[in-house]
């Protein structure tokens, strides 16, 4: 009776073995079949065009003159704290509420070779930094646009007012 049980065991243990398929063969299946799909699918669509790079050539430097009569000039009455005097246009490179802030930066205009000067607005109550002033507006703008490019006013924005 042992004998029998232990040959019907083996037997059966073989037939469960030899039954069972590994699910990785259906999965392996189907991963071909989408891979055999997507490719018939580039093989349908249009050939893509390919694209050939634009040639890039260094650019000429070209100087753009600006309109002076456009340029856009502040009013205001202002009257001279630290400097020799305004004459009609000038060039304004910083405005503080605070005087020793606005002697600082004139300081440093003094220091690059400017004549700087501090005026005072009453109305606003702002001292301004003048790093130049001119009798006429074109002089004024070419000063203006030369400030703006300088390394020590590099964020900063220069710009004209007219002593009223």
């Amino acid at each position: 009776m042992k004998k029998y049980f232990v040959i019907c065991a083996g037997l059966s243990l073989a037939l469960a073995f030899t039954s069972c398929k590994s699910s990785e063969s259906a999965y392996k299946k189907a991963y071909e079949k989408a891979k055999s799909q997507e490719a018939q699918q580039r093989v349908n669509q249009e050939p893509v065009q390919t694209v050939t790079p634009v040639a890039t050539q260094p650019a000429t430097q070209t100087r753009v003159t600006e309109n002076v009569d456009n340029a856009t000039v502040r009013r205001e009455k202002v009257t001279v704290v630290d400097g020799s005097g305004l004459k009609a246009y000038s060039v304004v490179v910083g405005a503080f509420s605070l005087q020793s802030n606005a002697q600082g930066l004139c300081q440093q205009l003094r220091d690059s070779g400017y004549d700087a000067q501090i005026v005072k607005n009453e109305e606003r109550g702002l001292f301004r930094v003048v790093a130049t002033t001119f009798d006429n507006k074109a002089d004024a703008v070419n000063s203006r646009n030369s400030i703006r490019g300088s390394q020590f006013n590099p964020k900063a924005d220069a710009w004209l007012l007219y002593n009223e």
